[in-house]
């Protein structure tokens, strides 16, 4: 598994606090294509990339300008395959989150988590023990329309 970072997003000052809203895509690496060759490696044994492959090439394909915007619409797409249809509201402001409802520093990810995740197959499962938590779109290329029952 590679596991090499690589900038996709310019915020320009790396110091500085930004709107998540503002951040933008940087194209001096492929990044798309890099990722879209991971997928096709990682998943094309899957029982299910080729049904979603065709609806999902276009997000690898076409220039966002934000991340935000990619972000939003390929969470769209992700509900829209598994007929799934949540309310997604965003605020208008900054509030300030109470120390109860922050979460950003409640879990390092380093440590295990003693979450009950239902196990799948996974396509990798004949070289490694199931891996919880990996992505929704593991899931989604490992069970299809089962994915639903996972939410």
């Amino acid at each position: 598994m590679c596991e090499k970072p690589f900038l996709i997003i310019n915020f320009g000052c790396l110091e500085c606090k930004h709107i998540i809203s503002n951040a933008k895509f940087s194209y001096y690496i492929k990044w798309q294509r890099l990722h879209w060759l991971s997928l096709q490696t990682c998943y094309r044994s899957s029982a299910y990339f080729e049904y979603y492959e065709d609806s999902l090439a276009p997000f690898y394909e076409k220039k966002y300008e934000f991340l935000f915007d990619y972000n939003i619409e390929l969470l769209g797409w992700f509900f829209k395959q598994i007929k799934l249809t949540p309310e997604i509201g965003f605020t208008e402001e900054y509030n300030k989150l109470t120390e109860a409802g922050d979460f950003r520093n409640k879990f390092n990810k380093n440590e295990v988590h003693n979450v009950d995740a239902k196990v799948y197959f996974q396509v990798f499962s004949d070289r490694n023990a199931f891996i919880p938590n990996l992505s929704c779109i593991d899931l989604l290329f490992n069970q299809g329309p089962q994915t639903k029952l996972y939410f």
